[in-house]
Order: structure tokens, then C-alpha cells, then sequence
């Protein structure tokens, strides 16, 4: 894991957090966004809003359905943000 990763993760988990009203700590990496962190569809609308609000991106429809984990959506924002 890259320091740039940790940097996009600690940030994402931010954002899930704010979106979610939930704790910091209880937002962790492998969390399932859906499952464990009980987001609802336009729960992630929102933070998927805020993540590309943040990062200056632009993330699919498409791309959307792969992402289910923090830990993924860092992963796919570390990779946008490379191109």
C-alpha cells in the first residue's frame, strides 16, 4: 500500500463516515459499504457525490456495481487519479 493510498483512504473513510453519521473507527478498510456499514442506494449516491467532488473525478455508472468495499473505492480513486 502506497503512502498515497493511505492518504486516499483515511479521506474516503472520512467521507464515509460524514455520509453515514457514523463513527471514524467504525469505518474500516474491508468494511462492505452496503452490508456492514448498512449504506442504502442513495446513501452511496452520496458518498460516490462527495468522493468525486473531493478528488476531481468522475466515477461511471459502470464502475460503480465493482466497488462494494472502502478499501475498493481507494483502490479505484488511486487508480483515476494516476492516469
Amino acid at each position: 500500500m502506497s503512502f498515497m493510498e493511505v492518504d486516499i483512504l483515511e479521506k474516503i473513510s472520512q467521507i464515509v463516515s460524514n455520509q453515514l453519521r457514523a463513527e471514524t473507527d467504525t469505518v474500516d478498510e474491508d468494511a462492505d459499504i452496503f452490508e456492514d456499514l448498512g449504506a442504502d442506494s442513495l446513501d452511496v449516491v452520496e458518498i460516490l457525490m462527495a468522493v468525486e467532488e473531493y478528488f476531481g473525478i468522475t466515477i461511471p455508472e459502470e464502475d460503480v456495481a465493482d466497488i462494494r468495499t472502502v478499501r475498493e473505492l481507494a483502490e479505484y480513486i488511486e487508480s483515476r487519479t494516476e492516469e
